[in-house]
């Protein structure tokens, strides 16, 4: 359950990056001005202990395959945020089939995502392209 949460907040997060910029110059890719594999790894890391410190949602994780979790995560962050890695995990809408969750529970997850973009500095445009996207995700999560 926490990893499909998470997986499900950490996709919608990274779908905002696709966007081209005005000038004949592209940005570069999300991936990149996050920081890369490493960088997003450690996010991850404190991410899922912020989730698993938070009585409003742990008892979702409780019976989590943590490493498998962190793993998963890292992996769709580097993918759609325009990484080398790939993705294999279920879409968002089959992940949450049959769990319920609430409004609430949502919230919590991007207060804790929130968190630890905070910890580790990240810029606020990046912040801002990876929560406007996880907004997206929310109708193929919540109440499913």
């Amino acid at each position: 359950m926490l990893r499909s949460i998470i997986i499900v907040g950490l996709t919608t997060l990274a779908l905002a990056c696709g966007g081209k910029g005005k000038g004949t110059e592209q940005p570069k890719p999300l991936y990149d001005r996050l920081g890369g594999k490493d960088a997003i790894t450690a996010v991850v890391d404190d991410f899922v202990g912020n989730v698993a410190a938070d009585d409003r949602i742990k008892a979702r994780f409780e019976h989590a395959d943590v490493k498998n979790l962190k793993k998963q995560l890292v992996d769709q962050i580097c993918s759609v945020t325009g990484g080398p890695c790939q993705y294999t995990g279920k879409d968002m809408k089959v992940a949450h089939t049959g769990m319920q969750i609430k409004d609430e529970e949502f919230t919590a997850l991007v207060d804790d995502l929130k968190k630890s973009l905070d910890k580790f500095k990240v810029g606020q445009k990046e912040q801002d392209e990876l929560l406007g996207a996880l907004g997206g995700l929310k109708p193929q999560i919540v109440g499913q």
